[in-house]
C-alpha cells in the first residue's frame, strides 16, 4: 500500500498570527515625531526664563543658577529648591524636598530603559534627560525607532533651550520683571497634561489619573514639597486592587482549557509515515485492518 510522509506545517499557529497582527505597531513618519518633539521642547524650554528670574530673586548667583539647570535639569525640583530658599527655608530641607520630587524620574527610567534599549556607554548620558517631557513624548511613539528619535530630539531641544533661557533670565532678572504675569511657569505642566490626556483611553486609566490628582492636590498643603507626588503614585496600585476585588477570580476561572483535539491540535511529528487512505484520521480513531495471510507471507 502506498505510503506518504507527513511534513510539519510551516505556517504559525492561528493564535500566534492573530497576536502578531495585533501587536504590530503602526509606523510614524520621522517628520511627525520631530515636529511633536520640537513643539514640546520649545514650549517647555521657554519656562527657563521663569526659573532664572526666580533663582536670581532668591539670592542665587548667576553661576549657581546656571549650575542647577546644567546638572539637575528637572524643572519641578529646581523650582521647589529655589522656592523653599526664597521663603527662608533651610537649604538642606529645600534640597531634600527637591530630591523627593525628582525621585519620580527613576521610575520613568525603569520603563524607558526597556523601550530605548540603548548601549551601556550611552545610558548614563541619556539618564540625565529622563524627565516628564521626554518620557511623555517617548511613550507616545509606536515603535523603537520613533521612541529613540522622540526622546533624543525632545531631550536635546529642551536641554539647550532650558539652559539658555535660564542664563538669560538670571542675567536680565530686573528687566524681565515679574514672571508670574507672563505665565511661563505653567508652560511645562500644561504641555505635560496635553500629552497625557490622549493616553487615558480606558476607565481604569482615567480612574488612576483622577485619584492621583485628588491625592496630589489634597496633600499639597500638609506634606513637604515633593511628597504629594510620591503619594499620588499610590493611585495606580489602589485602583488595580479595587478592580481586582470587584471582578474576583471568576474571570480567570472562566478561561477554557486548551483542547488536545480539534483544528488547533498539534501537527504530527517530523518524519512520521501514515497510510495514504488514513492521513486525516486521528491516531486513536484509525480503523485497524487485519493483515491477510498473503501479506504475512510477503513480510516473511
Amino acid at each position: 500500500m502506498p505510503e506518504q510522509t507527513v511534513h510539519p506545517k510551516s505556517d504559525p499557529p492561528r493564535g500566534d498570527a492573530r497576536t502578531a497582527a495585533v501587536a504590530a505597531p503602526a509606523s510614524k513618519p520621522d517628520a511627525a515625531v520631530v515636529r511633536d518633539a520640537l513643539g514640546v521642547g520649545i514650549a517647555v524650554g521657554l519656562s527657563g526664563f521663569a526659573f532664572g528670574v526666580t533663582a536670581a530673586g532668591a539670592g542665587l548667583t548667576l553661576l549657581q543658577t546656571c549650575a542647577l539647570s546644567l546638572l539637575v535639569f528637572t524643572g519641578a525640583s529646581q523650582f521647589a529648591l529655589v522656592g523653599a530658599i526664597a521663603a527662608g527655608g533651610n537649604p538642606l530641607t529645600a534640597a531634600a524636598g527637591a530630591f523627593f520630587l525628582g525621585v519620580r524620574n527613576a521610575f520613568y527610567g525603569l520603563r524607558l530603559s526597556q523601550l530605548l534599549a540603548l548601549p551601556k556607554v550611552v545610558r548614563p548620558f541619556a539618564a540625565h534627560w529622563v524627565i516628564d517631557e521626554t518620557t511623555a513624548v517617548a511613550l507616545a511613539q509606536p515603535d523603537r525607532r520613533s521612541i529613540r528619535l522622540g526622546f533624543t530630539v525632545t531631550g536635546l531641544t529642551l536641554y539647550v533651550l532650558w539652559n539658555l533661557t535660564t542664563f538669560l533670565g538670571a542675567l536680565g532678572a530686573e528687566a524681565i520683571g515679574d514672571t508670574n504675569a507672563w505665565g511661563l511657569d505653567a508652560a511645562g505642566p500644561a504641555v505635560f497634561l496635553a500629552l497625557l490626556a490622549p493616553m487615558l483611553r480606558t476607565a481604569t486609566e482615567r480612574a488612576v489619573a483622577a485619584l492621583a490628582v485628588l491625592l496630589g492636590l489634597g496633600l499639597l498643603p500638609v506634606l513637604p514639597a515633593g511628597m504629594p507626588v510620591l503619594v499620588a503614585a499610590l493611585a495606580a496600585p489602589a485602583v488595580l486592587w479595587l478592580k481586582g476585588r470587584s471582578f474576583g477570580p471568576q474571570a480567570v476561572d472562566a478561561v477554557p482549557e486548551p483542547s488536545a483535539t480539534g483544528p488547533d491540535a498539534p501537527a504530527p511529528t517530523t518524519g512520521a509515515t501514515l497510510p495514504a487512505d488514513h492521513m486525516c484520521a486521528a491516531p486513536e480513531n484509525r480503523p485497524h485492518t487485519p493483515r491477510t495471510d498473503r501479506e504475512n507471507g510477503e513480510d516473511r
